[in-house]
Order: C-alpha cells, then structure tokens, then sequence
C-alpha cells in the first residue's frame, strides 16, 4: 500500500476535479491508454510522430548552439527537447521532425549525415569519453530517458573525488538492516519538484526494489528513507556495491539542476528559433547547465538554467545584454545561487540515520511492500 499526501506546487491543497480526474487515470490500469499523443509543432504540423534523438557526450560552452545549428542546418525542426549536464558530462532527448514533410525523419541518409555530424559535434577535446548518438520513433519518457543515458554513461563517477570529503548537499547513506535482511538508504537533499522521481528511477534501474519508506519534506530539506534489497533478494552485501549506490543516488539528486540563472521564454514558434536563441546565449558566454523546450498551439516555451563559461554566476552586465536581445520573449529571468547552503554537520552513518528517526509520526509518504 503506499500513501502520498501532495500539494500543488504553491503549497495548496488540490480542489480541481479535473486534476483529481487525471491523477486517477494515471495511476490506474488503463494509464497506458490515457496519456495523450505528441501534437507538438515548429511551424508545421507533423503528419506522424517525431523522430528522437538520444545524445550523451562531453559538456562544454555553446554545445545545444552547435547541435541545434546541425539540426538546423540539416533542415530538421526541434519540436521539444530537454538536456541535462552533470560532472562534466551531457545528456539530451531531442524531438525533431522532418522541415519537407512536417513528419518523421525517415531518409536513411540524411539519419546517417545527421549522426555523424552530431558525434563530432559531442566528442570535443575529451578523446577518454566516447560520444553517441541513436535515433528512435514512437513515444519514450523522456525524464526516465535522460537518467538511464547519463546512468549508462557513468556521470557518477568523480574523478578525483575521495569519500569523507567536505561537501554541500545532497548526503546520502548507506546502512545495513541485518535482522530484517534489507539495505537502509537514507537521503537529504534540498527539496524539489520531481526529487522523489529521480531516486526511484535510480533505485529501479540500479535493479533495486524498494520494500518500505518513508519521505519528508519542510520549508527546504527533503528526507527520503529506503529499505532495499537488489532483485535477486539480497541486501548490500559489499562495500564498493554500498559506495556505487551512494555516488548514483547523489548523481541523480544533482542533474535535474535548479542553479544559475533561470531565463524562461515564450514567443512565436518559428523554424530556427532555438537555433538563434542558443547562439545568441553562446555570444555572451554563457554555458548552459540545463535546458527544457517546448512548442505548442504555434507557441514555444523555453526554459534554460544558465552560468559563465568560468562557472561563476553570470554578471549584470551580461543579464543586461540578454535582456536586450530577448526581452520581447523573457517571461522570468531569476539568478538562483550556483553553490547550495551548507547541509548540518553528520557525526557519522548511525547518526544520519538515528538523528531522524522521530521524523516517522510526520512523514508526508509511506509505503509498504515492494516497490520496483
């Protein structure tokens, strides 16, 4: 049995019937029958679905410019499109269609043309890390998606990383449950939308099923434990297997990133818009840490998470300039702080975990029995 108590995102609790309507459809056995078709469009209304395009390679500076200029280029529209960067490396979903047809990209040669331009593109200056590029049709999650490629890519992987070291959130731990025969994993983290999301999918596509938790969130933190065992019904039973969990987990809190300035736009949508956009960020040496695009009805919405190409916050002068050059669209324009605050001090494992455990009779979501 599990139990969620939600809120809107503004804290309020959900009066909508239609919203009551959809959550129950979702959740039920026709789910798969009730998500709606793509019907996204850049100019032109696709006649079937869109192609996606899965890419995964090394991050750098004027990236999503250059691929959407090959995009562009190759005469492909992007009709929704979501990256993410963690550890210095990158990972995007792109739905593109077809500018003649308006409909999937189905020329294997301009596919083939595509994927080699688009792989020189990810490779950059990293000769250590491969770069790839897939194409698919139909529909995928594209949030599952992005945690599965960056996963396969091991973005979790730290180099020069040691454990012990002083760090910021997330804080992650791993303990044993031996009379119960489970896995104890405990997280704190700054609490966001679709946090809980993200170490779930972890946990499953690690092959790890969750059989009881619990989850709390206040003003900001956010406090999830977990009693795990891996598929074949055991616990964690090594310490390289305990550090790989943690170092997982920590990237899965980390790459849905909310630092940096947040620039949402909305305007007309037009073929090569994302292209001139994304150029016009790359010229004032801006980095992109995350991105989320969007058309519908004619309209594109955009959403970039943005920072000097040094890492540093981007500086008034260069949101002034921006703001020159698309003011018409901004809706919001928003510095977030790129260094989290300082998470409390943990004197130890059995301190993590003890040190909340009265948190039980609060709990805004428990559950019993195996979750996978």
């Amino acid at each position: 049995m599990d139990v969620f108590n939600v809120t809107d995102r503004d804290g309020n609790k959900i009066w909508d019937e239609e919203i009551i309507s959809c959550i129950q459809k979702s959740l039920g056995s026709d789910a798969c029958c009730f998500f709606p078709k793509l019907r996204n469009s850049a100019g032109v209304m696709p006649s079937n679905e869109p192609t996606f395009v899965e890419l995964t390679g090394t991050d750098r500076p004027g990236l999503l410019s250059e691929i959407c200029a090959v995009l562009a280029n190759s005469k492909c529209n992007v009709v929704k499109a979501e990256l993410w960067t963690h550890n210095a490396r990158v990972a995007a979903v792109v739905r593109v269609t077809d500018e003649s047809t308006g409909g999937a990209v189905e020329d294997p040669e301009k596919l083939s043309m595509i994927k080699d331009l688009l792989c020189n593109v990810l490779k950059g200056d990293d000769a250590s890390r491969t770069a790839s590029m897939t194409v698919s049709m139909g529909h995928t999650h594209t949030e599952r998606r992005l945690h599965q490629m960056m996963f396969s890519d091991r973005d979790y992987e730290r180099i020069g990383a040691t454990e012990g070291a002083d760090k910021s959130w997330p804080q992650v731990a791993v303990m044993d449950c031996s009379e119960k025969d489970y896995s104890v994993v405990i997280m704190r983290s700054r609490d966001r939308p679709k946090l809980l999301f993200d170490t779930l999918c972890t946990l499953t596509d690690m092959q790890y099923v969750v059989h009881h938790g619990t989850v709390d969130t206040g003003e900001e933190e956010a406090y999830q434990e977990y009693y795990i065992r891996h598929v074949d019904g055991h616990p964690i039973s090594s310490e390289a297997e305990r550090r790989r969990v943690i170092e997982c987990l920590e990237a899965a809190i980390e790459r849905r990133a909310t630092e940096g300035l947040e620039l949402v736009l909305r305007t007309e949508d037009r073929i090569g818009l994302l292209s001139d956009i994304t150029r016009i960020l790359r010229e004032n040496g801006l980095t992109i840490r995350r991105a989320e695009i969007s058309t519908e009805d004619g309209k594109a919405f955009d959403t970039f998470f943005l920072s000097e190409m040094s890492g540093n916050p981007v500086e008034a002068k260069t949101i002034d300039s921006i703001s020159r050059q698309l003011g018409h669209m901004i809706v919001r324009l928003k510095q977030n702080p790129l260094l989290p605050s300082k998470s409390p001090e943990v004197a130890g494992a059995a301190g993590f975990l003890f040190g909340n455990l009265l948190k039980a009779s609060f709990q805004s979501f428990w559950l019993v029995g195996s979750y996978s």
